[in-house]
């Protein structure tokens, strides 16, 4: 693959600065990590109870998946522009506005009065996600031994995995009984609580002296950028594709009861709980390399959906096997780091533009196909071709970054 030049990582604040303790770090990760939970259940959540959002709005389901599809073009948008000129700010700074819109814009997601202002609001929600996770993934690496920068970016992520957990289910519960608006509230909340936490133990390190959106665009001319950020774009839609309609599948082809959804969607998260870990663990110890064989796992797991859907057991055992493919996201954005040379922090927050470009992809073309008659099952299907694809533009960066050694 292409040589890794980890000289620009330390000009760029990746590796940890020496006064840093045990204590500390913990602390900061905590402090990240709960960003990371607040903005797992705003994904993970809004789609668990689309059914409920759709028949209060006045929307078939469908169309209520458009907002899914909102937010996550709100995140493509907002990523690059946020990370490119919040690049003079110190980051911890950044990291406290960027919670602060995202608090603001969820509340108003909970106050829609109709679908098209909840479109609006959703999309604004999307902004600030991807460079959150992209900046707290270098403040995360930056507390770390570069050996272990992979499990320190997993951590972020490990506050979207646990939010699959506990989050998604609990926030659930609080919506049936309460109305889907709570999910909304209750991550403004989130939000606030990581602003406070953000601003208590975030290291005050200044921005790099030569910081600047030019600085960062520089990311863009670097083809293994883009064949990385392919990769998740279009691999990760397959995942996306199978979530946003789970509950939809699971009332209409495996006839479960509302009261039953919860426990799926919790089983979901320990796939991506335990996914996490393990690609982390892979990611340090194999690199890039790691990538393929989650992809190659994931397809085949979403191949096995459409065949499980009549069945909660079998159901419950595929939901748990693809959510392990979630461990993905935190070898890419290692994988960002290696080459993005000086332009860390677009680089790192256009991870989450194309995560979220998957997250946009795959419930459009899985609802195309329900619409188009083809079942509910069929979003599996849908899904396996979309992994497969990010599977050949692994390949393909694969055979480049050779192709790059052997020139050098």
């Amino acid at each position: 693959m292409t040589p890794v030049d980890t000289a620009h990582l330390e000009s760029d604040g990746i590796e940890p600065a020496k006064s840093f303790k045990p204590g500390a770090v913990a602390l900061l990760l905590i402090a990240l990590g709960m960003g990371g939970f607040a903005i797992g259940v705003t994904e993970f959540a809004a789609m668990s109870v689309l059914p409920d959002f759709a028949k209060g709005l006045g929307v078939d389901e469908p169309t209520a998946g458009h907002a899914i599809s909102a937010y996550a073009a709100g995140v493509v948008v907002g990523a690059p522009i946020l990370a490119a000129f919040g690049a003079r700010l110190p980051r911890w700074i950044l990291l406290i506005g960027l919670m602060g819109l995202f608090a603001a814009a969820n509340t108003l997601s909970g106050l829609s009065p109709n679908f098209e202002t909840m479109l609006v609001f959703r999309f604004l929600s999307g902004l600030p996600h991807g460079a959150y996770f992209g900046v707290a993934a270098l403040v995360a690496a930056s507390a770390v031994p570069l050996k272990f920068r992979t499990r320190a970016v997993s951590t972020i992520l490990m506050g979207l995995t646990v939010a699959t957990v506990l989050g998604v289910p609990v926030v659930n519960l609080v919506s049936q009984a309460h109305g889907w608006e709570w999910t909304f509230y209750i991550v403004g909340a989130l939000a606030v609580l990581t602003m406070a936490l953000v601003a208590l133990f975030a290291p005050r390190d200044p921005p790099h002296p030569n910081a600047s959106p030019l600085r960062e665009l520089k990311a863009l001319k670097n083809r293994q950028v883009w064949l990385t950020l392919g990769v998740s774009a279009i691999g990760f839609g397959g995942m996306f594709a199978v979530y946003a309609y789970l509950a939809s599948v699971l009332r209409e082809v495996t006839h479960v009861g509302s009261d039953i959804l919860p426990w799926v969607f919790a089983v979901f998260g320990v796939g991506m709980f335990t996914g996490n870990l393990l690609c982390a663990w892979a990611g340090d110890r194999f690199g890039f390399k790691a990538a393929a064989g989650v992809l190659i796992w994931s397809a085949i797991s979403l191949a096995l959906y459409p065949l499980a859907s009549q069945h909660l057991w079998s159901m419950l055992v595929v939901v748990l096997f693809i959510g392990f493919g979630g461990g993905l996201g935190s070898i890419l954005q290692t994988r960002l780091m290696d080459v993005a040379g000086e332009a860390q922090t677009l680089a790192a927050a256009l991870n989450h533009s194309a995560f979220n470009t998957a997250n946009a992809l795959g419930p459009l073309l899985a609802g195309t196909a329900v619409a188009a008659g083809l079942g509910w099952a069929s979003t599996g299907w849908v899904a396996v071709g979309l992994t497969l694809g990010g599977l050949a533009i692994w390949v393909w960066a694969w055979l480049d970054g050779k192709r790059v050694i052997a020139g050098a």
